[in-house]
C-alpha cells in the first residue's frame, strides 16, 4: 500500500502563496505601480528560495510540491518579464538578441515537454537553481539600483546553458520524472 504524501507543508504554502499573488502582481504592472510590483516580485523570488531550501532541509518533498514550484517559477517569470518590458524597456532593447535566444531556448524546453509528456515538466535541475538565482538577483538590481550589464550576461548566459541542459534531458527521459539533478546523474543512472 502506498503511502499518501502529506501536501500541508510550508513549501507547499510558499509556492502556493507565490500562485494566489500572481494576479495582484499581475494587476500592479498594469495600473503602473512600479515600486510596488518590484516588493512584491522580490517578496515571490524570495519565497521561490525558501521553498525549495526548506523541502530539502527537512525532507518536505512531495509531487504536489515540485508542481507547485514549476507552475510558480513560470509565473514569477512571466510577471518578470511584463515588468521589465513595462518598467525597464528602455535599459534592456540594446541587448534583446541575447534575450530572445534565452525565450527561444525556454519556450522549447516547454514545447518538448509538452508534447513528448502532456505535461510541464518539473525536472528542478541544479543548474536551473543557479540560473533562477541569477536571474532573481538580475530582477532584484534592476528594480532597486538599475541596469547592470555584467550581471545581465552572467543570469542570462547561463540561463541559456541550463535551458540546453534541460532540453537534453527531456530528450533522453522515457518518462517525465521529477527532481532529476542534472544530466551528469541522468547519464549515471542510465549506466
Amino acid at each position: 500500500m502506498r503511502q499518501k504524501e502529506n501536501i500541508y507543508t510550508i513549501p507547499n504554502l510558499l509556492s502556493l502563496y507565490r500562485l494566489l499573488i500572481f494576479p495582484y502582481i499581475l494587476y500592479l504592472v498594469y495600473s503602473r505601480q512600479e515600486h510596488l510590483f518590484a516588493v512584491f516580485l522580490c517578496i515571490s523570488l524570495v519565497t521561490d528560495i525558501l521553498d525549495g531550501l526548506i523541502a530539502r532541509m527537512f525532507n518536505l518533498r512531495t509531487q504536489l510540491g515540485a508542481r507547485l514550484d514549476s507552475i510558480a517559477d513560470l509565473g514569477t517569470y512571466i510577471l518578470a518579464v511584463y515588468g521589465i518590458i513595462v518598467f525597464k524597456w528602455q535599459d534592456i532593447e540594446s541587448v534583446l538578441s541575447l534575450a530572445y535566444i534565452f525565450f527561444f531556448v525556454f519556450i522549447l524546453g516547454y514545447a518538448i515537454s509538452l508534447l513528448k509528456f502532456g505535461k510541464l515538466q518539473s525536472l528542478h535541475l541544479y543548474s536551473a537553481k543557479v540560473a533562477g538565482y541569477l536571474q532573481g538577483i538580475f530582477f532584484f538590481t534592476l528594480f532597486s539600483s538599475g541596469y547592470h550589464s555584467w550581471i545581465f550576461y552572467i543570469a542570462i548566459v547561463w540561463g541559456i546553458l541550463a535551458l540546453t541542459e534541460e532540453i537534453i534531458i527531456l530528450l533522453m527521459l522515457k518518462e517525465l520524472a521529477s527532481d532529476v539533478k542534472g544530466l551528469y546523474w541522468v547519464l549515471k543512472n542510465r549506466k
